[in-house]
């Protein structure tokens, strides 16, 4: 909130929010996850997002109008066995995302959720790791069956997710709301 507080005090607007915390707590089998694990999940992938887009949107009405951008995954889209509290938050966040388009897109607020797949980020590199580890297989090959799935087989880049969220944030995607926009690679929906 302070973020959005300084900078409604140094440009006295806000245009565009892209809420980008994620939060792997309760990746695990679903048995082995915890209430703590799943209530963790859930303020960083779905409350925080709620919050700061709730303090966003007065200030994106003063002006007009605005964007609100929330960054999902492929498990807003599918599920993978062993990411269970993280899907779920995350199939809720696209439910956040559509709520706002809906409420707010007569204010001239358009909300989108980026949906990216492998993206060789550190957290995606620690699940690499840790499945590479449970299945006690080498990390090329956990790679190898990960990316099998995907058409371009081989994980993004954090600059491809970053061309999702400029277009949804300029001129282009003006007419644009309530999606969902896989950055995949090619990853089938339904993971």
């Amino acid at each position: 909130m302070r973020a959005l507080k300084k900078t409604v005090s140094q440009f006295a607007r806000v245009d565009v929010l892209v809420n980008n915390a994620g939060s792997l707590a309760g990746s695990d089998n679903f048995l082995s996850t915890t209430p703590d694990q799943w209530e963790s999940s859930f303020r960083v992938n779905i409350l925080g997002p709620m919050m700061l887009s709730k303090a966003a949107i007065p200030e994106m009405r003063k002006v007009g109008g605005g964007r609100i951008i929330n960054i999902g995954s492929t498990g807003s889209l599918g599920a993978e066995p062993g990411f269970g509290a993280y899907t779920a938050m995350k199939h809720g966040l696209v439910g956040l995302s559509k709520t706002l388009a809906a409420e707010f897109g007569a204010d001239g607020i358009l909300c989108n959720t980026v949906c990216p797949g492998y993206i060789a980020t550190d957290m995606h590199n620690a699940a690499n790791a840790r499945l590479a580890e449970e299945n006690h297989v080498s990390l090329e090959e956990i790679k190898a069956q990960r990316y099998a799935n995907v058409a371009l087989r081989e994980a993004g880049l954090p600059v491809d997710v970053a061309n999702a969220v400029a277009y949804l944030a300029g001129p282009q995607s003006n007419y644009v709301t309530g999606i969902n926009l896989p950055v995949t690679g090619g990853v089938p929906a339904g993971i």
